[in-house]
């Protein structure tokens, strides 16, 4: 009964282990978003954010990266299902980050400190970012979106009954 116990255990513990973030995502953070924090002054807040590029900035001494975001997925990944977006945030990281592989619309979860914010347009709209200082940039890959036809079966007996 003890090895019965203790494979379920064992099992469930494995299972734990293959539903987890990637190592550089891990940890405590605000669960605010941006929008969050343009309601309430947040600087200094811990935060894990993501989402899609708008632009890239390579500055002298840092990169930084307009970001429109929304919820992350149990992994840590930006999720699109809905059109639901939790706002814009800036995130600005020592180094250069190169655009051509930053590109626009690609998905990236940063994590960092709320360092303050910025006021910049969109279009015509006054718009007020907070801007995270990034410890932590994570390119997602590419997702292929396939779609699956499925055709019915050349037997008239077999299939849509």
């Amino acid at each position: 009964m003890k090895i019965r116990h203790a494979m379920i255990v064992l099992a469930t513990l494995l299972l734990a282990a293959c539903a987890s973030q990637p190592k550089p995502l891990q940890g405590d953070f605000a669960q605010i978003t941006p929008h969050d924090a343009n309601s309430v002054d947040r600087t200094g807040a811990l935060v894990r954010w993501g989402g899609r590029i708008v632009k890239v900035e390579p500055q002298p001494n840092r990169t930084c990266f307009e970001m429109i975001s929304t919820r992350l997925n149990v992994y840590g990944r930006p999720y699109w299902a809905t059109d639901d977006v939790g706002g814009r945030f800036i995130a600005c990281r020592d180094g250069f980050y190169d655009p051509a592989l930053f590109q626009t619309n690609r998905e990236v979860t940063f994590t960092g400190r709320i360092d303050g914010y910025e006021n910049r347009r969109i279009g015509e709209y006054d718009y007020r970012f907070p801007r995270v200082a990034a410890d932590v940039i994570y390119l997602w890959p590419i997702q292929e979106r396939v779609d699956v036809i499925t055709r019915p079966a050349p037997w008239p007996w077999w299939g849509y009954w």
